[in-house]
């Protein structure tokens, strides 16, 4: 991806991750500053409310510096040792909560099911306009690639699976079935990796975790389409369930979360507590410098 535009993103030339004591007065995703935000394309709200105007309980909004979007194709070359193509998609923010939340851990289990909700509704009109996979993520701390610091989401719209998803499915074809509801059984019956288990969805440290404390949150059953799971939102929690146990084992501290929308859907959590260096960099070796059953034993204790 080749995306000069998001150089000029708001923060991205702010130094550390601490929480700036003035980020309140100039934050555009406050409620009352819907203005400094392009128009919304979907709010969760009072019937009647006028669009861009106060009253909303999450709202969703064009991404300004968008990586994938609407581009012209003109400069296509789809052949050759240097072939190129258009990122074509569209971004979106959706903003969790009109009140100035730094972090999923904060919002309530009702916040985090309206979340749900619109992610379900976005990834609907993403496919009724040809975009049959959205990938849906969230960075916490400048240094997990966050410009703001009011709790948002981002939801990308893709003509394609991405390479890492559909990397997966060819895997799982290749197993004749699902990796992951065989890792599922194993973990529920060893136990020491598991952090917490409810409503139908389990919360562990995955045995091969690329960082201390990643967590991986999925359905006991196998399920294919998130946005269509009466899941989706209790997995959030879940999550925000983690990441609280976390803030209490190390602080609080920058995380990269997204949602696996194929095969055995499932949310990674992955928080930012090493530096990537030459060995991952260079030759895919994850240096963990914590065992995933001892961050699971901090875990249930926090």
């Amino acid at each position: 991806m080749i995306a000069p535009a998001r150089a000029h993103r708001p923060g991205v030339e702010r130094e550390g991750s601490e929480p700036d004591p003035g980020d309140v007065a100039g934050c555009p995703f406050c409620e009352g500053r819907e203005s400094a935000t392009p128009p919304e394309t979907f709010a969760l709200g009072p019937p009647g409310r006028p669009a861009d105007a106060p009253g909303w309980r999450v709202r969703v909004v064009p991404n300004k510096f968008p990586a994938f979007g609407p581009w012209s194709d003109a400069g296509n070359r789809t052949t050759g040792l240097f072939a190129r193509r258009a990122a074509l998609g569209r971004q979106e923010v959706v903003i969790h909560s009109p009140r100035h939340i730094r972090t999923l851990a904060d919002l309530s289990v009702r916040e985090l099911e309206q979340v749900a909700e619109a992610w379900r509704a976005r990834a609907a009109a993403a496919r009724e306009q040809g975009f049959p996979y959205m990938q849906a993520l969230v960075n916490e701390g400048h240094a997990a690639g966050a410009s703001l610091q009011h709790t948002h989401s981002q939801l990308v719209w893709l003509p394609d699976e991405p390479p890492l998803v559909a990397q997966e499915r060819r895997s799982q074809e290749e197993q004749g079935g699902c990796v992951l509801c065989r890792v599922l059984a194993e973990e529920v019956e060893q136990r020491i990796r598991v952090v917490a288990e409810r409503d139908g969805l389990i919360l562990l440290c995955p045995f091969a975790g690329r960082q201390p404390y990643e967590l991986l949150v999925a359905p006991r059953e196998c399920e294919s389409d998130p946005f269509t799971s009466s899941l989706l939102g209790p997995g959030l929690a879940l999550v925000a369930e983690g990441l609280r146990r976390l803030r209490v084992a190390e602080g609080s501290v920058p995380v990269n979360m997204w949602l696996h929308a194929s095969g055995h859907w499932h949310l990674e959590v992955l928080p930012r507590l090493t530096i990537l260096a030459g060995l991952e960099l260079g030759a895919g070796y994850f240096v963990n410098t914590l065992a995933p059953e001892s961050a699971a034993g901090v875990l249930r204790e926090s």
